[in-house]
Parts: structure tokens; sequence; C-alpha cells
């Protein structure tokens, strides 16, 4: 007679438990996915762009891995070669040049300069040596040159300001404040700049700022500004009448305010006066056109 063999209830729940484990895993799984999947669509990249990216998280960190190896082995030459050659292989070589910042020079000088780099795997890319010869260049003031990976050599220009304009023997020169040379101008284009001159005048820039600053009323009235015998200044206005300051940066300073009072109180620029002297305060001599002798203006009047 045949026996009829009864199943197990434990199994039977055994399996059910399986089955009910196995589908929360994979609910877990979807909404783990989706959450993930949402998250990394707020991120501003596209799918062919999150593909560049890890692909470049997983080459660098093999190059890395690499480098460490050498190293680690007592081959630094060799283990910076190794990882040149990896990173080329895997595209990480400068193809793009990116300059910023290049508003008023030609930046085909920084290109020029760059151009060296081209081709070159990421890790031999000379960074502070491009900075040096970005440096030389008259126009820049820094420069901060970076990599991006997988190829792009990306470099920021800080330019100087122009400032003033040097006049010398052969030309005019645009300057910035600290009296750096930038590049030669046409007297029309430096039409309306404060133009200085005399031996030593480009290192005597910021002097003259202070100078000025001390009546700023006045200084948009100054044309020119000469430095005569490494020691003091002559002013130009604009209506070409010349003031002789004294030496000494700080009794020059006295005597420009005490002109600048007068000048309000008498209305000097603009008038008959050529040449208002003020080397030996506090007198001030004022020079005519047509008259031999000069003028006192001011005698004995205190400062």
């Amino acid at each position: 007679m045949a026996r009829i063999k009864r199943s197990s209830g434990k199994g039977v729940r055994r399996a059910a438990k399986s089955q009910s484990r196995a589908a929360g895993a994979r609910r877990a799984k979807a909404k783990t996915t989706s959450v993930l999947d949402r998250a990394m669509g707020l991120l501003p990249f596209t799918e062919k762009q999150w593909s560049t990216i890890w692909m470049t998280v997983i080459i660098g960190g093999a190059v890395g891995i690499g480098f460490v190896i050498a190293n680690l082995a007592g081959l630094p030459a060799l283990a910076s070669a190794q990882v040149a050659a990896m990173a080329s292989d895997a595209g990480f070589e400068v193809r793009r040049v990116s300059v910023t910042g290049t508003d008023r020079m030609d930046e085909r000088q920084v290109y020029a300069r760059a151009l060296a780099q081209r081709e070159r795997p990421m890790p031999q890319v000379a960074i502070e040596e491009l900075r040096a010869e970005l440096l030389d260049l008259p126009w820049v003031a820094d420069a901060r040159v970076s990599i991006q990976l997988p190829s792009t050599l990306k470099i920021d220009v800080v330019e100087r300001v122009p400032h003033a304009v040097l006049a010398k023997p052969d030309r005019l020169m645009l300057i910035d404040a600290t009296g750096a040379e930038l590049e030669p101008i046409s007297r029309e284009a430096a039409e309306g700049m404060l133009v200085i001159a005399g031996p030593g005048s480009a290192r005597q820039v910021a002097a003259l700022d202070r100078l000025l600053a001390a009546a700023p009323a006045l200084a948009p009235q100054v044309a020119s500004a000469e430095w005569v015998g490494n020691r003091r200044w002559n002013l130009t206005f604009k209506s070409d009448q010349v003031l002789a300051l004294p030496e000494s940066e700080d009794i020059a300073a006295t005597a420009l305010v005490k002109f600048a009072r007068l000048d309000g109180q008498n209305r000097l620029i603009g008038g008959t006066v050529a040449t208002f002297d003020m080397r030996a305060p506090p007198r001030i001599y004022m020079r005519v056109p047509g008259r031999a002798d000069a003028i006192e203006l001011a005698g004995r009047e205190s400062e």
C-alpha cells in the first residue's frame, strides 16, 4: 500500500520567509536607486558628464596608486615617467588652453607662452615655470595657472591698471601706479592723462599720488608733473601755468595745500601768472609774461 508523505510545515514557512526577504531586498534596492537617481538628477550634470566624471576618478585613482607604488619601490623618476605615460594614454594631457582676465593686453602673448605645454601629460605641466614666464609680461600683475582634468590648462591673468603716462626722451609709455611700464602710447591716446617726466620719475609715482591727494581740488587740474633734480616736483596745470614746489614730501604737501587755499581766494589758476615759485616757503613768487621781475604774493604769511 502506497504511503503519502506530508510536507513539513517548517519548510513551507522557511520558503515563504526567504521569498519575503528577497522581495523586501528588491523593494529596498529599488527605493535606494530611486532616491539616488533623484539626487543625481538635481545636480547640473548630464549622463555623459557623469560618465566622464566617474571615469576620471577611476583613472586618476589608478594613476595615483601606480605613483605611490613606484615611489615606495625607490624609483621616483620612473614613477613620474610612468604616471605621465599612463595619464597621456588615458587622455590626461593638455589639449585646450583657457585664458581669462585679459581685458586690455593682447592675450596672444599669453597663448604664445602656454603653447609650450600643449600635448604634455598633465603630471608634467610646468605650472610654476609658466607662471614665471607670464609674470615677465609687462601687463601681468599676477597670474594663476591650474589644470582642469581631463585636458584643460586654465590661466587667469590679473592685469595692471593704467595710471599715467611716462614721458621718455624718444616716446610716451603707459605706466601703472607702481611706475611699471606697460606699452608705448601715442600722444593722441595720452590726451587727458597725467604725464610724468624727469629722470627717476617713474619711481616717484606713489609719492606724487600722495602729494596730489593732499589737495584733491587741485589734482584734476594738473596736466603733468616733472621730477626735478631727483628731489622735488614742478606741476603744470591744464592752463599751462607751472607751480614749482619745494623739496621734501611733507613740505611740498603743505605748500600745495596753501596754494589751493590761495587759488580758492584769488583764482590763481587761469590768470595771467605763468609761474608760481614756492621753493622758498613761506614766500610765493609769481612770474608774469612781459615783466622782468617776480612779484611776491604772500610775503611771510604763516602756513
